[in-house]
């Protein structure tokens, strides 16, 4: 059984470095839990990690949770879905409070563009490993790729693109005896389900009817509703986000969504963390720094709670699934089809990184050659020959990035 004070350290270790959105944060998992310390099987990693790809919410913190959860129970999922989420959101935080108080800071945008010219070499990094151990068909190819055009070409649905690679899966793979598998008690699973709708919910009914904070309420509402609906991470639900707090509800600005989704791009933790951006800067527009800060304390809560909910009730029949032939078979279409939308956001991140101006075409994402930043493509080339050729440390690259961006802005 892996000591708790191991558990503490790596998933900490991953919760500080846990940059550039999934790609680069499912590499750096698998590079810590199944390259270094083997705590988890290849086979154990890409079933969790498909798993997680068909639920609602952050997949990288749920695929966190999860192996926390594989280690050491519920403590152990709890430990490392909070240790992914809670830097970033500390950080998030501090960030918002600069942004309310001082406005644009400069050198901090130049450091920022060294770190996000660090993870393009990482996500890079984490496409290359995650497609070498997702083919082993030529079938899962044809679907990798299919799954990038439908994306980025086409803008397909998240859900219909996973699902339709499932099914072809499912049919392609021959039915055979399936190796048998403990059966999980269903009261055990309404138990768990049960238990966290209560600790979801409880604290959201209680801002409304027993405090009485309507705004609150009506803000844990809306996230918690916005959690059930994130098929696909953060780029799929960012623009119905906008819509709805800057259009209908009237919370923030079009220009402060920018500037919420720039900052959680280059902090550790999950992209979705641009969700406690928006609710602290409603609390703040609503009134004070202090309503600020309890806003982003519930939306993370409405945010997070729920990812809890869907691995310790859902990742019991992980097992079950994998031992299915044909279910199996779907689940190995699915971390293909994976490859294909990693590769699309890791496209998407790119060239919003190079370059100042990047619009929707239909042929996809096409950027406006003359808002090339040569800052970020010279960084970005320098960052990858150290981490892909001379394999310098993660860590190490990224303040070797940060701090060529900081030269180059104080020349």
């Amino acid at each position: 059984m892996t000591p708790l004070a191991e558990l503490f350290r790596t998933f900490g270790k991953i919760g500080c470095l846990s940059f550039g959105g999934p790609a680069a944060q499912i590499a750096l998992m698998h590079k810590e839990l199944v390259d270094r310390r083997a705590w988890l099987s290849e086979k154990d990693f890409l079933a969790g990690l498909s798993f997680c790809m068909l639920l609602p919410g952050p997949e990288a913190m749920q695929l966190a949770t999860y192996s926390g959860w594989r280690l050491r129970g519920t403590l152990g999922g709890l430990i490392a879905g909070l240790l992914f989420v809670l830097p970033g959101a500390a950080v998030i935080l501090a960030l918002a409070l600069i942004y309310v108080s001082y406005g644009d800071l400069p050198i901090v945008q130049t450091l920022f563009l060294g770190v996000k010219a660090a993870v393009l070499a990482i996500v890079l990094e984490a496409l290359i490993k995650v497609a070498k151990r997702a083919f082993k068909l030529p079938l899962h190819w044809g679907l990798a790729l299919a799954s990038f055009i439908a994306i980025f070409v086409f803008a397909l649905p998240f859900p219909a693109v996973i699902g339709v690679a499932a099914l072809i899966g499912y049919l392609t793979t021959p039915a055979a005896e399936h190796v048998p598998t403990a059966r999980v008690p269903l009261m055990q699973t309404a138990a768990t389900i049960a238990i966290w709708l209560a600790l979801w919910w409880l604290p959201i009914l209680a801002l409304g009817f027993v405090v009485g904070q309507d705004f609150l309420f009506q803000l844990a509402l809306f996230f918690s509703k916005l959690a059930t609906v994130t098929f696909g991470g953060a780029y799929a639900v960012l623009a119905y986000m906008g819509q709805e707090v800057v259009q209908s509800l009237g919370w923030i600005s079009a220009a402060n969504l920018i500037d919420g989704l720039g900052l959680a791009e280059t902090t550790p933790g999950p992209l979705i963390l641009v969700t406690e951006f928006v609710g602290f800067l409603a609390g703040f527009n609503e009134g004070s720094i202090a309503l600020g800060i309890l806003a982003a304390l519930v939306t993370l809560w409405a945010t997070f709670a729920p990812c809890f909910l869907w691995i310790f009730a859902g990742a019991p029949y992980i097992a079950w699934m994998s031992a299915q032939p044909r279910l199996s078979g779907a689940l190995s279409a699915i971390t293909a089809a994976v490859v294909g939308v990693i590769a699309n956001l890791s496209i998407w991140f790119a060239l919003n990184v190079i370059f100042a101006k990047v619009e929707r075409s239909s042929l996809g994402w096409i950027p406006d050659i003359t808002s090339l930043d040569w800052r970020a493509l010279v960084l970005s080339v320098i960052a990858a020959v150290l981490l892909l050729r001379l394999h310098i440390g993660l860590l190490t690259v990224l303040f070797i990035s940060a701090l060529l961006a900081l030269g180059v802005f104080l020349i």
